[in-house]
């Protein structure tokens, strides 16, 4: 398979007559205000005979050129955000599509001086990145042809904008190829597959486990969520290692570990009255995991080393699928009393954080998170929004809150959670035949703190409990719940994935 580019952004100038571009987005909350006298002339004169201007996106052809204007709406209330410049962006160069523009421009005149919005000609770049995007499979069998825009010009954007946002967006595109693919096509052999031709020719170094020996031997908790599919030779599981050395010195470490769930039936708490549907979208984490490396490759920070392990599996139903009161000692030593089936991401994710938060040890200024589509309750909780649950030391260190703060300027919004007491307390063991219970035989999202106690599990199975701001070796985690920031709309089963948490990460630790 050959990897596809995604969109790319180029410097170009917001004038009609430049042959840079057949189409003019202008994106703006007034457009009886633009600069350029002749064009704002030409606006006034069709909002005369168009009432549509300023409520709604419009097409327009001026001096032969196609333009689309595309209100953002209010932009200075207390609750508006930038935003307003991705979603406007996402209609405009649908309408630019229609039309038959291919090489469209976005122009955004008069940009609001609030800081909200510093970022919004990027943010509306990889809105319309967003919007353009068509499934693989879709691509695969009508062919590249059904995306026609294969760039955009962005008026005023400096060299390095340009760089950034190529990065950003190639490493979304991506990620919504990951996670948005059906789970036959992106089983997890083709998943893997898909990784190593992702970096092909690139500075990331990838390794792909699939021996199922090695993988009971060394990952216990991963190998009892695909036991059930090592009755189908391809859907057996994949751990994918990627890593990041970039040149010269190294000041931090970023640690990642991702949940791919290819497919998740539930197991033998099987899903049932029409839940199942998306589930081929599970494997959002380690997706958006991979997109955040592949946009790394391509910008190739200083200073940060990445290293990022994605737990490829398929949670599957079967004779020999695993069932809850069964006791499953993790690589850590820990013994796991299993208390539903369908809370399998943090068993495929909790040996491959072990063994991440050994290598920590000796890595250079750690931090370590989880990214998953884990739990139905940070999508009930947070709505549209990531869900970012830190230890003692990650709170310490504002890990989550920088990151959040940075996601509001790039369209990635999400909210911190506390992890407290009891959520360490839900999961502590009933006997002294098991050490911690994997979750309680409920829905999470009629679960009391459903999406924080998750994170005090993977803590412990991972060791990280031993890590704490009172240890001699405190080690920073993060957990990043995307369940409900993954797919636009909340539609699991058919809304396209949002490669949620690559921007607001590549702004935190790559610009």
């Amino acid at each position: 398979m050959a990897y596809p580019k995604a969109v790319l952004a180029q410097p170009v100038s917001a004038s009609l007559e430049s042959a840079s571009h057949d189409a003019l987005i202008i994106i703006s909350d007034d457009f009886s205000q633009l600069s350029n006298n002749s064009l704002r002339d030409a606006v006034l004169a069709q909002s005369k005979v168009d009432s549509r201007i300023g409520k709604q996106v419009v097409l327009l052809v001026i001096g032969n050129k196609r333009v689309v204007l595309a209100p953002t709406g209010p932009l200075n209330r207390d609750y508006d955000d930038v935003r307003r410049y991705f979603d406007a962006a996402k209609l405009a160069i649908n309408e630019a599509k229609a039309s038959g523009s291919i090489n469209p421009a976005l122009f955004l005149p008069n940009l609001n001086g609030d800081s909200r919005y510093q970022h919004a000609l990027e943010v509306a770049y990889l809105g319309a990145c967003q919007a353009l995007w068509q499934p693989l499979e879709a691509r695969e069998f009508h062919g590249e042809g059904i995306e026609p825009i294969t760039s955009i010009g962005l008026v005023g954007a400096s060299e390095q904008t340009i760089k950034a946002v190529n990065a950003i967006a190639a490493g979304q595109y991506a990620a919504r190829d990951l996670c948005g693919t059906e789970p036959e096509r992106m089983a997890p052999p083709r998943f893997a597959d898909y990784c190593v031709d992702l970096f092909k020719g690139s500075n990331i170094a990838v390794d792909v486990i699939d021996d199922i020996a090695a993988i009971d031997k060394n990952y216990p908790m991963l190998s009892t969520v695909a036991r059930a599919s090592y009755a189908v030779e391809r859907h057996h599981p994949r751990v994918v290692k990627l890593e990041y050395v970039p040149e010269g010195e190294i000041t931090r470490t970023l640690m990642f570990v991702g949940k791919g769930l290819v497919y998740d039936t539930g197991g033998a708490d099987l899903k049932v009255g029409g839940y199942m549907a998306g589930m081929s979208r599970d494997k959002g984490g380690a997706a958006s995991v991979a997109g955040f490396m592949k946009a790394v490759a391509d910008y190739q920070p200083k200073g940060v080393k990445v290293v990022s392990y994605l737990a490829v599996v398929r949670n599957s139903i079967g004779s020999d699928c695993f069932v809850p009161d069964e006791i499953i000692t993790s690589r850590e030593g820990v013994r796991v009393r299993i208390g539903n089936t369908d809370a399998e991401g943090r068993l495929a994710m909790g040996d491959l954080l072990s063994e991440m938060k050994d290598l920590a040890k000796t890595e250079v200024n750690p931090t370590l998170f989880t990214v998953a589509t884990l739990t139905g309750h940070a999508a009930r909780a947070m709505g549209p929004y990531g869900a970012y649950v830190e230890n003692g030391p990650a709170r310490s260190a504002g890990v989550s809150r920088q990151i959040a703060d940075l996601g509001d300027l790039w369209a990635d919004g999400a909210e911190v959670s506390r992890s407290r007491r009891e959520d360490y307390d839900f999961i502590k063991p009933r006997t002294l035949a098991d050490d911690v219970l994997s979750s309680n035989n409920a829905a999470s999202a009629v679960t009391a703190r459903g999406h924080q106690f998750p994170m005090a599990f993977m803590a412990i199975v991972g060791g990280l409990d031993k890590h704490g701001n009172d240890s001699a070796q405190p080690l920073p985690y993060v957990h990043m719940d995307i369940a409900g920031s993954g797919v636009e709309g909340g539609d699991w089963q058919h809304g396209k994935p949002t490669a949620a948490s690559v921007t607001s990460l590549f702004a935190r630790y790559c610009l």
